[in-house]
């Protein structure tokens, strides 16, 4: 199995890289989502983060309000830095353990010639990057993603303070084996993905190109 970490900041097109790969026929592991399946009502996780952002933040069943969450944890860097470290040491062991063989001759896990791990938090999830074979980075300027953001029905204010707790393109493409320009809404995404796949020898073992 081949792993690739796609990063990119907000609005970047990340996402839209890595469902288009998952159309082509990669696993598709998206790390926010595997964080929030973490936030189980009652579990030493829910908790710690109760303890860090105040326990407000849990409705009355004990689940995590997520938008109170995000409006404290994007804050400033510091409050974020405070969240990834409680949350990225658990969701980097789930993520090796999606990953790595399972050595158990009971367990059947499905074999993926490619495994997509989007990264939206790249900075603080350093030490997980050796699991990855290839670092893709989506990048586009900050006024794009900022239009297009908005253009989806973000607050201004909202996308503000997200995007200035996320590192800068030139430290994101630092990180990166391959970069891909997004600044242009057009095809060039997916032919540079497709041109990504030929190079690494996964167009073979993949499915023919979606649809854009």
């Amino acid at each position: 199995m081949f792993t690739v970490f796609i990063i990119g900041n907000i609005a970047s097109g990340k996402s839209t890289a890595a469902r288009y790969l998952e159309q082509r026929g990669a696993q598709r592991i998206d790390l926010d989502e595997l964080a929030k399946d973490q936030y189980i009502p009652g579990s030493p996780l829910v908790q710690q983060i109760a303890d860090e952002f105040g326990w407000d933040i849990l409705d009355a069943s004990g689940a995590i309000r997520l938008p109170v969450l995000a409006q404290r944890a994007f804050a400033d860097p510091e409050a974020t830095s405070r969240l990834n470290g409680l949350v990225h040491p658990v969701v980097s062991e789930q993520l090796s353990l999606r990953l790595l063989p399972v050595n158990c001759c009971s367990t059947v896990v499905p074999q993926f010639a490619l495994t997509v791990v989007e990264v939206s938090a790249p900075m603080s999830f350093l030490d997980a990057f050796g699991l990855a074979d290839h670092v893709i980075a989506v990048t586009a300027p900050r006024d794009v993603r900022r239009g297009r953001a908005i253009g989806r029905g973000m607050c201004p204010d909202d996308f503000d303070s997200r995007a200035d707790v996320q590192p800068s393109e030139d430290e994101l493409c630092a990180l990166a084996d391959t970069v891909i320009d997004n600044t242009v809404p057009d095809d060039g995404l997916f032919g540079a993905l497709d041109a990504w796949l030929v190079d690494q020898g996964l167009d073979r073992v993949l499915g023919e190109r979606a649809d854009a």
